[in-house]
């Protein structure tokens, strides 16, 4: 009780010295005795005592209710008021400051010390739940009936960016205003629902909080109302957070949940494609050696039989129906076969092991040449071929058997899939490619290329258009345009299946052609695109005169 320091305010001095020896008798400490308003005030802040004996009427212009109001304010320090006046008009404006006690004169010592222990005993609850609001994570706004602003703690004071002596008894909706997050509009506060429904109402998920600047935060928790021991509704409580780090924590852990998903996904997608590889390493050698013993059987046995001139003669049916299945089954073979090497070929290039032989190419003499065998095609459909070569075009370095594979691929489709009538043009020139390799040029408005010498070769049809949709798709393994799509195979005993050579050049189709066409180029460094519109479609390969990098021997020239 020692430790307990008590500051007197009295303006009659004899009463100021009774109430001192009477304190001190209890075992308390008097710090000190003030007689106006003004200097208890400052005797407060100074001497920072446990409590205050206030006499409501002091000299000067301040009386003791209005010091005490401002003490409590600023100090937050119990006061006892001590007066002798208990008239109805005083004791309620003592009662609005919120005292701790009121003893009228004269005073007696046994009621004094009842007094001061429950003022400290009070004032000890008090402060602990202070401390537990000031101390909590949460904010907490208190609001009465009126919805007047009572209480906010310090959390509260940072969300918002309000002070509660800036607030304080002012309504509610005035200062905190609710927005809903998805339609932008205001939405009713939820302290209002709790006393009107007597119970706890909880935040949506999208409700955003207007601080005093201005700016928007996402808000959550709850509001409860408020009762007293009779369960009247006294007002209302709001406890609340900034939820902007727990929904930046909950993006953050969903965008690693997505990021591992996409990992396992990417990790299952590459085991698929592993076994998917070592299945067709596989399947297509194990596959190859049959077929072609197969085909080799079936040659033999149609010599045979052609040989046989008294099968002939004398069984003409059957032996024209043996000759038909044989040619069925050459056909079936060779089908698999280019099949399985165009298997072969793609995961060879995928591989990066393809052997190169790179020979000195006369492009004139090579294309010529190569076009040439597809004008019986080209003239039994009806079609036009045509070929315009630059004359004097340098010489090409490259694989002679590869550059074979990706014209004549691009050849066989322009005849497969113009009509009758249309014309087929391959053109070949000079150019400067844009590359990203050596030789930077930068043109008027920024762009830097890199100009490499190359050769471009263009296959035209005209008479067929490739849709849009489809032309970034054409490239793609397995993949046909649905206009070209051929027909189910008929049955080998219809007797329309196709089986000359020329009919099963028509039909084949693996939707791999392409696929492999634009590997090949790739892997001789160059480039291939697709244009078709106005009824004419083109493919164009570029490739580079000397292919960059390539440690392979030149095998000799192709004049």
């Amino acid at each position: 009780m020692a430790t307990i320091k008590v500051l007197v305010v009295e303006d009659e001095y004899i009463l100021a010295i009774n109430l001192q020896e009477t304190l001190e008798s209890l075992g308390y400490t008097v710090v000190d005795i003030a007689d106006t308003a003004e200097l208890a005030i400052t005797k407060a802040s100074e001497l920072r005592p446990n409590l205050i004996l206030m006499d409501i009427r002091l000299r000067g212009q301040t009386d003791g209710i209005q010091a005490a109001e401002i003490i409590w304010e600023i100090l937050q320090i119990p006061i006892i008021y001590v007066t002798g006046h208990s008239d109805q008009s005083t004791v309620e404006r003592a009662t609005l400051t919120f005292p701790f006690g009121y003893i009228l004169k004269p005073i007696r010592e046994q009621e004094l010390y009842v007094a001061i222990q429950t003022a400290l005993n009070r004032y000890e609850r008090e402060q602990f739940l202070c401390s537990v609001l000031r101390g909590m994570g949460d904010g907490v706004i208190v609001i009465d009936t009126q919805l007047k602003i009572k209480y906010m703690n310090q959390v509260a004071e940072a969300i918002t960016g309000w002070r509660l002596n800036e607030i304080k008894n002012q309504i509610i909706t005035e200062i905190l205003k609710l927005i809903d997050e998805k339609s932008q509009q205001p939405v009713q506060n939820p302290l209002i629902f709790a006393i009107q429904q007597k119970s706890t109402v909880y935040f949506s998920g999208n409700t955003l909080l207007e601080t005093k600047d201005g700016s928007l935060i996402p808000v959550a928790d709850s509001a409860a109302c408020l009762k007293d021991y009779y369960g009247e509704v006294t007002g209302a409580v709001m406890v609340f957070r900034d939820d902007t780090q727990r929904r930046i924590t909950e993006e953050r852990n969903l965008a690693a949940e997505r990021s591992r998903q996409l990992e396992l996904r990417i990790a299952e997608m590459q085991k698929i494609n592993q076994l998917k590889e070592d299945f067709l390493a596989a399947t297509s050698h194990e596959m190859r050696t049959p077929l072609s013993n197969m085909k080799m059987a079936i040659n033999t046995l149609r010599n045979i039989i052609e040989q046989q001139n008294i099968f002939k003669a004398f069984a003409t049916e059957a032996f024209e129906s043996t000759l038909h299945y044989l040619n069925i089954l050459n056909h079936e073979c060779e089908q698999e076969l280019n099949l399985v090497d165009d298997l072969l070929s793609m995961r060879i290039i995928d591989a990066k092991v393809y052997p190169l032989e790179l020979t000195k190419i006369q492009v004139q003499e090579w294309l010529l040449q190569l076009i040439q065998g597809f004008q019986n095609i080209a003239q039994t459909q009806q079609q036009i071929l045509e070929v315009s070569i630059a004359p004097d075009l340098p010489t090409l370095v490259s694989d002679l058997s590869l550059l074979n594979r990706i014209i004549s691929e691009l050849v066989t489709n322009a005849c497969k899939y113009t009509p009758p009538l249309e014309r087929i043009t391959v053109t070949a020139h000079f150019t400067n490619n844009p590359s990203h390799q050596e030789n930077p040029v930068v043109t008027d408005d920024g762009i830097e290329f890199h100009l490499l010498p190359s050769l471009q070769i263009s296959v035209h049809n005209s008479g067929v258009e490739i849709p849009l949709k489809e032309q970034s798709r054409i490239f793609e393994p397995f993949y046909q345009i649905t206009q070209n799509k051929i027909p189910d195979k008929l049955s080998i005993f219809d007797k329309t299946l196709p089986i000359n050579k020329f009919e099963a050049w028509q039909n084949r189709s693996t939707g791999l052609g392409l696929a492999l066409v634009k590997k090949l180029v790739e892997y001789l460094q160059g480039t291939i695109e697709v244009i078709s519109s106005n009824n004419l479609t083109t493919f164009t390969v570029q490739l580079p005169l000397n292919l960059m990098g390539k440690k392979e021997i030149l095998i000799g020239n192709k004049d």
